[in-house]
């Protein structure tokens, strides 16, 4: 299969929020209750990206993984980290989804790569990531070279969950 990365448009925007649901669906089964699960929508999640997307904050990237079909089956962004937060890091992996049926092909590495390449052009050097203790990704960053940092509560669907941090001290 091939793909190819390139920066999000808001021509994105629908294909974006459905690699957005179905991969919470598909990831977080389990771990998520269901009912939360069940009650994503395209339409809201549309709405999340298209306000991001259109945002264009200095600092923001949005890429997406694109298949010959010129269809999108992945999408990772990221921004500078929050003020205060994790001083000794300046940018922040916000989201890196693939499609379940994509998955283990290197689309997700590759996506990950060309995210901290277009960190390093906003003079970004180092990067945090934030995932849920029980989400196999955890895995996937120890890989890709990221240490543990920190763990926190989070409230999601009426739960509390651990968040796990990882850094890359470098990209």
């Amino acid at each position: 299969m091939t793909y190819f990365i390139r920066l999000a448009t808001t021509e994105d925007i629908a294909g974006i929020a459905k690699v957005h649901v179905d991969s919470w669906r598909t990831t977080y089964k389990g771990i998520i209750r269901q009912e939360f699960l069940d009650n994503l929508t395209y339409s809201n999640r549309e709405a999340l990206w298209k306000r991001n997307i259109e945002r264009g904050r200095e600092g923001d990237t949005i890429l997406v993984a694109v298949n010959e079909e010129e269809q999108i089956i992945g999408f990772t962004c990221g921004s500078k980290t929050q003020e205060g937060e994790y001083p000794t890091y300046d940018a922040d992996l916000t989201a890196i989804y693939v499609f379940e049926h994509e998955q283990g092909k290197g689309i997700g590495k590759a996506m990950l790569k060309q995210l901290f390449v277009e960190f390093k052009k906003l003079n970004y050097s180092s990067s945090i990531v934030k995932v849920l203790e029980d989400n196999s990704s955890c895995r996937f960053y120890e890989a890709m070279g990221a240490k543990f940092i920190d763990s926190n509560p989070i409230q999601i669907g009426g739960e509390q969950l651990e968040l796990l941090t990882y850094g890359w001290p470098k990209i």
